[in-house]
């Protein structure tokens, strides 16, 4: 067998993060009663991303981002909010999102009986367990390593250290990681020395100096990496 551990990505990979973030932010918004508009929808995302890139580099703490980003958002808007109370509360409204990305319950189902699986998510723990509690993934995974317990986040090379000293008989050479970030994902699986594996559904072009080892368009094609 060509590989025997996967470790899988959460957000985007086994659940569909935009659609459960799209309702999340509909609901705070509500609260606030505020008007969502797709502007500042990506406004936030643009705020968002560029916070969780700072995390992901190590430039600054999961703290900053979840209890600045909407205090952020809504200084642009001119208002005032209180970004920890607000970020507490769309971390409530996310923790009740758990659509699943197209068949990937199926997919982990068919996996589970072959291989060893787990997760590693860079997302906040609370959040991230309630997800895939209520999405009824839990149980076909070994281990669960969430960035906020394990001390440090994908890419760092510190944060598969972690991992692979808590996955029996790890063997590097039989592991492969599954997410659709080139940044975390891909980049953390190249600097852990294990093989990589993209899903990457619209098709974006790779970066020169993040390459992975395979790439996929569809999670189901998993299978034809894994034959």
């Amino acid at each position: 067998m060509k590989f025997k551990t996967l470790l899988f990505d959460v957000d985007d990979t086994l659940l569909d993060f935009q659609a459960t973030e799209k309702k999340a932010l509909q609901a705070l918004f509500e609260e606030e009663e505020v008007t969502l508009t797709d502007e500042i929808e990506a406004t936030y995302k643009q705020i968002n991303s560029q916070l969780w890139r700072e995390f992901e580099q190590g430039k600054t703490d999961k703290k900053t981002v979840t209890d600045t980003r909407f205090s952020l958002l809504f200084d642009q808007l001119n208002k005032t909010v209180d970004g920890k109370k607000m970020g507490e509360r769309y971390r409530y409204h996310l923790s009740q999102g758990h659509d699943l990305l197209g068949n990937s319950k199926e997919i982990i189902e068919r996996l589970k009986p072959d291989y060893d699986l787990y997760i590693v998510t860079n997302g906040v723990a609370k959040t991230q367990y309630q997800r895939l509690k209520d999405s009824n993934m839990t149980e076909f995974f070994n281990d669960i390593f969430v960035s906020e317990e394990v001390g440090y986040q994908k890419p760092m090379k510190e944060y598969f250290d972690y991992v692979f000293d808590r996955i029996p008989n790890f063997e590097h050479e039989k592991t492969m990681i599954i997410g659709d970030s080139l940044a975390s994902d891909i980049q953390g699986g190249n600097l852990a020395k294990i093989q990589t594996l993209w899903l990457n559904p619209s098709k974006q072009p790779a970066h020169s100096e993040i390459q992975p080892t395979y790439e996929i368009s569809r999670l189901d094609e998993i299978f034809t990496v894994l034959e």
